[in-house]
């Protein structure tokens, strides 16, 4: 990991527009649990429907998103990507480091915030909070590298990742018996439910296919980011 390139890519995340999606999805997630715990109607079932729908399936993707795209994909559109390539630092260290950006956002902007949600809903009960807060960690790194590397391949990097978080994980994902076998979303609520006692907390994939799954997405992500990063051209910025 390169200090110099996490300090950039932070700055920049944290500077531009989009950083005000990233406050605006959590500060959402913890204003509805707010409300439901000062309404009553934050029992067991309610809340696991508010983590597993709200803060799994829609804050989710979008916070992975917005920061595995923005933690490259601008500096590519623009050609600032090429100063760093320029640079004696290998192709690898380039993408974990900004990968690890990314992680770092998925954590501090929905893995805290899922995990304050859960406990203000239902505190420590069946330990729902803690279940969902991991399954958000392992699914957003998994969306992390999915769209790092989808923003080095494509310009329409966001486009396209909108469109697979809106229409492939939230619908068909959610819905299709065999789409759900090829989801992150699905993969990491088998995470959650083996964390929690929650009866509510239901999976349609095991727990070790969901790991494996896990851990072949985020790895193949990265290696193939850093494949494709390998080839661009130092001199494509002209």
């Amino acid at each position: 990991m390169n200090r110099t390139i996490a300090y950039i890519t932070f700055r920049g995340m944290l500077g531009r527009r989009r950083a005000l999606l990233l406050f605006a999805l959590p500060a959402l997630l913890l204003v509805l649990a707010v409300t439901l715990r000062a309404t009553g109607n934050n029992d067991l079932d309610i809340s696991t429907v508010v983590l597993q729908r709200f803060a799994l399936g829609t804050v989710l993707p979008l916070l992975g998103l917005i920061a595995g795209t923005g933690v490259i994909g601008p500096e590519i559109d623009d050609g600032q990507i090429m100063y760093i390539l320029t640079k004696p630092i290998s192709r690898s260290v380039i993408i974990t480091t900004k990968l690890a950006v990314a992680i770092a956002l998925i954590i501090g902007f929905g893995v805290i915030p899922t995990l304050v949600a859960g406990l203000i809903l239902t505190g420590t009960l069946a330990q729902l909070a803690v279940a969902f807060a991991v399954a958000v960690l392992v699914g957003g790194t998994a969306y992390c590298a999915v769209f790092v590397a989808l923003a080095v391949y494509s310009r329409f990097a966001v486009t396209i990742g909108l469109m697979y978080a809106l229409i492939w994980e939230s619908l068909i994902g959610n819905f299709a018996p065999g789409a759900k076998n090829l989801s992150i979303q699905q993969w990491s609520l088998a995470i959650a439910k083996s964390l929690t006692s929650a009866t509510a907390v239901k999976a349609d994939i095991s727990l070790g296919a969901a790991v494996v799954l896990l851990i072949i997405v985020s790895a193949g992500g990265t290696l193939l980011a850093t494949t494709r990063l390998r080839t661009l051209s130092v001199t494509s910025a002209d």
